[in-house]
């Protein structure tokens, strides 16, 4: 298995010590979030240092979540692209389903090592609280997951697996009732129980030094596709692409790539029904720089500041804002940033279903949509590989509801 916390990259800005990836990132939290920030900070440098820590994260990524996770040739997809071969890196095969164990285990050994005795979280898909509520009960933590009213009502398989698992799911009735204001409970909660509490975040935002932690957590993912890469095609592919919503899979599968500048990176975020205001989540096409949940990053919002509600059909990509490093990353025009509509991605669901047997995630759909549209347009001994960040069965009764096919 490869190392699991990546070198450094040449082109990486940061985070600096204070936690800026070039303008982006930082830490506007209240000064209650403070010294938990910092704690956390000093207990993340210690243990990536420390080999009984990598050891045992590199134990249970092996042993529990299956790492490494395969490529995959869709070679019926491709004959229907018509074009440059596509390869899926299959994190939807890990246990729990998705990218985000990878990080919630390396987060719960984090709080044991603080000595913290309790876990909170927040979810949109519910992947990132299936993973959480997953680490919690390996390693002994009670758990206690926010998630909007309206993810709850998409997302019934994965709110079932987290209560099977001993977490407490916390319905959040305000606003838009989806992920943005999970967030909100959550670093709330934190506020008022930071003492004995750590807050498992699930993607590459909020405050320093989350987006680092998770991104370097997330990294096993690019790490894997470079060493599988060069191991299969003898060879970098030509193309890597991944969707974005915070983005965690995306950061993860990017990280390594960043520094082969010959390597174009493509993050597709939600199109949503458009691009009028309210209808999308795709900040980084269509936002602005801004500070949301403790960190400077691009974020939809209107012409008074306020944040912008979004819209998208994946509950884990329907949030107004997106990680540090990749609105630094879209600031410095090394990884190219797109977006696909509800019913691409919902088509592309379909279409990797049945032309392998694979039932993808919304989220991933928004990839596989790019992937096929790119492949058109390239040669047949090109190599387009995608982070096929999760699996579908928690989407199988909203797809359905969304195509009509009751």
């Amino acid at each position: 298995m490869p190392q699991l916390l990546p070198e450094p990259s040449p082109l990486s800005a940061g985070p600096d010590r204070q936690g800026r990836f070039g303008l982006f990132g930082g830490k506007y939290v209240p000064e209650t979030l403070n010294y938990a920030l910092e704690e956390l900070d000093a207990a993340y440098e210690s243990a990536v240092a420390d080999p009984e820590f990598n050891s045992r994260l590199s134990e249970l990524l092996r042993d529990l979540v299956g790492r490494p996770s395969p490529l995959y040739f869709a070679e019926r997809l491709t004959a229907q692209a018509g074009g440059a071969q596509i390869w899926l890196k299959r994190e939807d095969l890990n246990h729990t389903g998705a990218h985000k164990i990878n990080n919630t285990l390396g987060q719960a050994l984090l709080t044991h090592r603080m000595g913290k005795t309790r876990v909170i979280a927040e979810t949109g898909a519910g992947q990132h609280g299936v993973a959480s509520a997953t680490a919690c009960a390996r390693l002994g933590l009670p758990c206690v997951v926010y998630m909007g009213a309206e993810d709850v009502r998409r997302q019934q398989p994965n709110v079932r697996a987290m209560r099977f698992l001993g977490t407490e799911v916390r319905p959040v009735e305000t606003g838009s009732r989806t992920l943005r204001d999970a967030v909100n409970e959550a670093m709330r909660d934190w506020m008022a129980s930071v003492k004995d509490t750590h807050y498992i975040l699930g993607s590459a935002v909020g405050p320093h030094p989350f987006p680092k932690i998770v991104r370097d957590f997330q990294s096993v993912i690019g790490r894997e596709s470079i060493e599988q890469s060069q191991a299969r095609f003898g060879r970098l592919p030509d193309l890597v692409i991944a969707c974005v919503g915070g983005g965690s899979n995306a950061a993860g599968m990017f990280y390594p790539f960043v520094q082969s500048t010959d390597v174009p990176l493509i993050g597709v975020e939600a199109g949503g029904r458009g691009g009028q205001p309210g209808d999308h989540a795709a900040p980084l096409t269509f936002g602005q720089p801004g500070i949301l949940h403790g960190s400077l990053s691009f974020v939809l919002q209107d012409d008074d500041g306020q944040t912008s509600d979004v819209h998208s059909a994946s509950a884990g990509l329907d949030y107004p804002g997106v990680g540090p490093e990749h609105s630094f990353w879209k600031d410095t025009g090394r990884i190219h940033y797109t977006q696909c509509t509800d019913d691409e991605a919902l088509a592309a669901v379909l279409n990797l279903a049945r032309s392998e047997g694979i039932l993808c995630a919304l989220e991933s759909a928004h990839a596989v949509h790019e992937a096929v549209e790119q492949a058109r347009h390239r040669r047949p001994d090109e190599i387009i590989l995608i982070c096929l960040s999760g699996r579908g069965d928690k989407d199988a009764a909203e797809v359905q509801r969304l195509l009509g096919m009751e």
